[in-house]
């Protein structure tokens, strides 16, 4: 069983899972009919872009086969930074410059091992993909809080708008008779 990927240029993509013979044999980059995968995909035209198998270990296009192999690589697919290293001390660069790792890729031919394929569309059908996969096209509905039980949710309270306050009169202040005892003393 394959799970695929097909992904559109606007960024949204349509999963899909089949068990098709057709894609056993194929490799990375090789083009296939949509009317291949499903009938209502007349019209398609599809790009393997990229393929993963159960552990997680993507297709490599350099890779003939279909096993596993260890090869060199720098940056790019299958690595993109320095493994996370065990202990206190942070990393100051992830990835520093010219750095070449040993990984393990599978090969670029597809076989039952592989569980995952991402496709791109090369040539649109007379049917949309929101057409043809309604039930992905829905909107996400915001996630409700489940209330809990024996707590009655808050209503809230309306309150009416004080009516506006009158500045206080300024009182002039009177002044202050001196006592002349304090004349006096100064």
């Amino acid at each position: 069983m394959f799970k695929i990927n097909i992904a559109e240029k606007t960024g949204k993509t349509y999963k899909l899972e089949l068990e098709s013979e057709e894609l056993i044999g194929k490799k990375l980059h090789d083009k296939i009919l949509g009317k291949d995968l499903l009938p209502d995909l007349e019209g398609y035209e599809f790009e393997i872009a990229g393929a993963s198998d159960k552990a997680g270990f993507t297709a490599h296009k350099d890779v003939p086969g279909i096993g596993l192999k260890k090869i060199l690589l720098t940056y790019g697919k299958a690595m993109k930074k320095r493994p996370k290293r065990e202990g206190k001390k942070e990393v100051s660069n992830p990835a520093p410059k010219g750095l070449r790792l040993r990984k393990t890729v599978r090969g670029n031919t597809i076989s039952l091992n592989i569980t995952q394929i991402n496709l791109k569309i090369l040539k649109e059908g007379s049917k949309k993909l929101p057409e043809i996969f309604p039930d992905q096209n829905k909107p996400k509905e915001p996630e409700k809080k489940p209330e809990e039980p024996g707590v009655e949710p808050k209503q809230e309270e309306k309150t009416e708008p004080e009516p506006e306050k009158k500045p206080e009169e300024v009182k002039e202040e009177e002044p202050k008779e001196e006592n002349p005892k304090e004349e006096e003393k100064k």
